[in-house]
């Protein structure tokens, strides 16, 4: 044998046609997280603007992003399964074109009530769309690198939040906040909405098994193996996940909405603040890449559990930063985290759950995400108002991520016995005669 353990697995990029047509998929799923969440995560460039027009305070105008963050991980929950049913493509491109509308409508607000409607459903329901059901159809098109695929196409959000919110702080300082929304949701219409047409569910449609192997009897289908929906929800994996999720949630997308105007609290420009935001989204990006490849070798679950411990860690250390540079450090450690988190968790739900329901699971998942989207931000944003120091909402993020460790942990220490009895019950699914085959 010459191969390598060290050196990470080179993708097979073909099959015997061409390019295989997964990697399409991912790339699709790229372009609708980056569009999508790309204009999500920019909304702490609007902030100041958003306070000063229509004299609001910081938590009132947190709240039009939590409502838009609650909305997306609920919406999930509904996109999800439709995906299943109708297929990802159809979701996938509807949410493009509702963040376009819901931008374009925002641009026209004339109250924070109206942005909240117009920021909020548009965001919120055109990202609840798309972001399950691409994210959803990734992982059935690959096994052995899967993890990999993952995080290539949920990097999209890393890539996004790199890219978007300096150029929105850019057209701001220019144009204005208006004309700048406007033009995300053109992009969002016309760059999200035509990737989302290379969306397919199923490697099955173009006679293909997972990673561009040739379709055998262990892999015909990446929909019929796997838990039911009711079976996944009361396995103790799914309970200790969505716990985990929920207490991550409560602090995770804290910095997304607070970090600029911490910075510029603390004497940062405003168009260097932006930039820690940035900073973010090269970590998360990093995270992705890397920490998904990386957690296919030294196994996902634990992976898992290192993402809500370094996210912890690179809280407390916010706590005490107040300069360009070390919050530039905080918002690199914080975002490769954070992205392999997000990376990991659609691998890790088809690693216990198989793909029969991957995009209904994903999506109920994630509104664990949602309540805390929908309490975190905008609690930090009032105890600002409050207090006049964003300390105490940092330190409680911190200590909600290491409770989702400790959480994660114990729950993976049961993995070994739970797959037994899942496989178990899998094989005697199996050995009755199939309905749709009769």
């Amino acid at each position: 044998m010459t191969e390598n353990p060290a050196v990470p697995e080179i993708p097979v990029l073909r099959d015997n046609r061409g390019l295989f047509y997964g990697w399409f998929v991912v790339a699709a799923a790229f372009a609708v997280t980056f569009v999508g969440f790309g204009c999500t995560y920019s909304f702490s460039a609007f902030i100041e603007s958003l306070q000063r027009d229509f004299g609001a305070s910081r938590g009132s105008v947190s709240v039009v992003f939590a409502l838009a963050g609650f909305l997306y991980f609920s919406v999930g929950s509904i996109s999800g399964p439709l995906a299943d049913r109708f297929g990802s493509r159809r979701l996938a491109l509807i949410g493009m074109i509702l963040i376009g509308i819901g931008l374009a409508i925002a641009s026209v607000a004339q109250s924070l009530l109206e942005v909240y409607a117009a920021y909020g459903l548009g965001i919120g329901l055109g990202v609840g769309c798309s972001y399950v059901p691409a994210v959803g159809a990734a992982p059935r098109w690959f096994a052995r690198q899967r993890g990999f695929a993952s995080g290539i196409a949920s990097s999209g959000i890393g890539f996004g939040t790199l890219i978007v919110p300096p150029i929105a702080s850019l057209l701001i300082t220019h144009v204005g906040w208006r004309e700048t929304y406007l033009v995300l949701g053109v992009l969002a219409v016309i760059a999200g909405a035509g990737m989302a047409l290379l969306i397919e569910n199923d490697p099955r449609d173009r006679g293909l098994g997972p990673d561009g192997d040739p379709p055998q009897d262990a892999s015909l289908s990446l929909r019929a193996p796997g838990a039911s929906i009711k079976e996944a929800l009361r396995s103790r994996q799914f309970i200790g996940l969505y716990a985990a999720c929920l207490f991550c949630a409560f602090g995770v997308f804290v910095p997304f909405v607070h970090l600029v105007p911490y910075a510029t609290d603390h004497g940062i420009a405003p168009t260097s603040a932006a930039l820690l935001v940035s900073a973010i989204g090269i970590g998360s990006a990093l995270g992705r890449f890397f920490l998904g490849g990386l957690a296919d070798r030294l196994g996902r679950e634990l992976s898992l559990v290192a993402t809500f411990a370094g996210m912890a860690l690179a809280l407390f250390a916010w706590a005490m930063s107040t300069e360009f540079w070390p919050l530039a450090g905080f918002a690199l450690v914080f975002g490769t985290t954070y992205g392999g988190w997000v990376a990991l968790l659609p691998a890790v739900v088809m690693d216990y759950f198989g793909g029969r329901n991957v995009s209904g699971l994903i999506g109920i998942l994630y509104t664990s995400a949602a309540f805390g989207t929908l309490i975190g931000p905008a609690a930090a944003g009032f105890a600002f108002d409050f207090a006049h120091s964003y300390l105490t909402p940092i330190l409680t993020s911190a200590i909600c991520n290491v409770i989702a460790a400790i959480v994660m942990a114990l729950t993976s220490s049961h993995r070994a016995v739970s797959n037994r009895v899942t496989a178990k019950g899998e094989a005697r699914k199996d050995s009755r005669p199939s309905r749709t085959t009769r």
